[in-house]
């Protein structure tokens, strides 16, 4: 099963992965500082878009960075991110998901379990990759 995921999100609300069960979600732990991280935040971006129809939420979650940090980078993302940008301060989630480096992604199926874990930058709008993520949604 996936492990708890209770963070704030840009808005300041709450945003608990538990209450996302019946859909599959991705989470991707990043920071601004990380040049592969930076990389893919506009194709997690597209990925999102190209499901959004089919029950899947994208969810960023920044380790050990501000709000203003972290909006100051998003103006320059391109496309604009529209999927959740979490925030963890302390890096607290990276020791329950046993996260060593960023990014690390995992895709989280519809029961709440980790079905694919990658280490390192990702092109998420890959053909392969969303047709990956479209299985879990069956």
């Amino acid at each position: 099963m996936a492990p708890i995921l209770r963070l704030k999100n840009m808005d300041d609300e709450i945003i608990d992965i538990q209450g996302l069960k019946g859909q599959v979600v991705v989470v991707n732990f990043w920071a601004t500082w990380c040049p592969p991280c930076r990389r893919e935040m506009g194709s997690l971006e597209r990925l999102q878009q190209a499901t959004r129809e089919h029950n899947v939420e994208v969810l960023a979650v920044n380790i050990g960075e501000d709000l203003d940090t972290v909006f100051s980078f998003m103006g320059m993302v391109d496309p604009s991110p529209s999927f959740q940008i979490l925030f963890d301060p302390d890096g607290i989630s990276m020791q329950h998901w046993k996260v060593h480096g960023l990014p690390t992604t995992f895709i989280i199926d519809k029961a709440g379990k980790i079905a694919y874990q990658a280490v390192g930058g990702r092109e998420f709008d890959h053909p392969e990759i969303i047709r990956t993520i479209m299985q879990l949604t069956d």
